[in-house]
């Protein structure tokens, strides 16, 4: 399979693993959103060390390792980057718990039209036709979206805000996906534990025995999904990885609607359907593309 290839089916493992973790917080009483937070940050770095053991990338960790200790300006970046994406993970597991999922998917559903612009105004990238008629359709959205409302959500601000510089430092970075994220979580480890220890609930595991196994597995889902998307994101034009993550706020919908009992105001429907026809032509686009790609491999 060529680059684009992985990066697409990468892009879509990812989206699909990170729709089942708003769900997954669910099973993990008595915690609170912050709680699972912090845990989520500790567990996650087992779950990394074992990806690592898997893959057996540890020569590309020693290299990230030794690029810190070389380079100064990487090693102010790491902290950047470990907030950025902390804030990210705090808000993607208070909101199901909160009922602010809709406000969160909103976000996703509008993190591509931000990452066109970036990937156009700092990369210089253009997109095909089919993905400007897309942008233009989830553009309707938006602006159906600040008519309604006058205002977004600070919930949809943070999550459509925060993640472009993200995606833009990592990959200024040029770490590859498993390393960077392992750094990150160590970055965050400290705050992680302060916050167990200083505002966490007494003996957690034993009133609730079954987080000794519900917690290593949010770990490994939420490495495996972020290893993902961030290789994803190193292997696509930053204009096409963010189209595709029109894919996970589709399936975030569906769980805040079907699975959390969320409330959706029949007005929004004018908001929802121009993205959704804009996820279609996404869809229909990218099967375009790597059909072509699949046909021009198989002759070569």
């Amino acid at each position: 399979m060529n680059l684009s290839g992985k990066g697409v089916g990468l892009s879509v493992f990812a989206s699909i693993l990170f729709s089942i973790i708003p769900g997954y917080v669910q099973l993990l009483a008595p915690l609170d959103g912050v709680q699972v937070f912090a845990q989520r940050v500790l567990w996650s770095l087992p779950a990394i060390v074992l990806l690592f053991v898997v893959t057996r990338q540890w020569r590309l960790l020693l290299a990230a390792l030794v690029r810190l200790r070389n380079e100064p300006r990487l090693l102010a970046a790491l902290p950047l980057a470990a907030a950025l994406i902390g804030v990210q993970w705090g808000l993607f597991v208070w909101a199901p718990l909160a009922g602010h999922l809709l406000d969160v998917s909103l976000g996703y559903f509008l993190l591509p039209l931000a990452m066109v612009l970036v990937g156009r105004m700092f990369y210089g990238e253009r997109l095909r036709p089919l993905l400007k008629v897309a942008v233009f359709c989830a553009l309707l959205g938006v602006v159906h979206e600040l008519w309604r409302t006058q205002a977004f959500s600070w919930v949809t601000l943070v999550t459509v805000l925060g993640y472009p510089p993200y995606f833009m430092l990592r990959r200024w970075m040029k770490m590859d996906a498993l390393s960077g994220f392992l750094l990150e979580m160590l970055v965050l480890s400290p705050l992680a534990i302060y916050l167990i220890i200083a505002l966490g609930p007494v003996a957690p595991f034993s009133t609730a025995p079954q987080l000794w196994w519900l917690l290593p597995g949010l770990g490994m889902l939420g490495a495996l999904a972020f290893a993902a998307m961030i290789a994803s994101s190193r292997l696509l034009p930053l204009g096409l990885f963010g189209i595709l993550s029109y894919v996970e706020p589709v399936l975030l919908f569906t769980v805040s609607l079907v699975f959390l009992g969320e409330h959706f105001d029949s007005a929004q429907l004018f908001t929802y359907l121009p993205i959704w026809l804009a996820v279609v032509l996404v869809a229909w686009d990218s099967a375009r593309l790597l059909t072509k790609q699949w046909r021009a491999g198989s002759r070569a």
